[in-house]
């Protein structure tokens, strides 16, 4: 089941990047992120456990990782 409160947008520009999908895995204290075979991926059962620490918005090049917030439609991104 997808988050109720977080959702996570990956650019497709970077999906492959085995070196970036190492980075957000390491960087994300509540394992959001996950590196399969080099790739970048969500892990979507723990989307919500998020705590907004901007730790994979800072690893990820501009403009490529949102994390938005549905509750109230905003988003972090570099």
């Amino acid at each position: 089941m997808p988050g109720v409160f977080i959702d996570v947008e990956v650019d497709d520009s970077i999906r492959d990047d085995a070196e970036l999908a190492m980075k957000l895995e390491e960087a994300c204290p509540v394992d959001i992120f996950a590196a399969p075979d080099g790739r970048v991926e969500v892990v979507e059962e723990n989307l919500d456990e998020c705590v907004l620490c901007e730790l994979c918005v800072k690893a990820a090049p501009p403009g490529r990782l949102r994390v938005r917030k549905l509750y109230d439609g905003t988003a972090l991104e570099a």
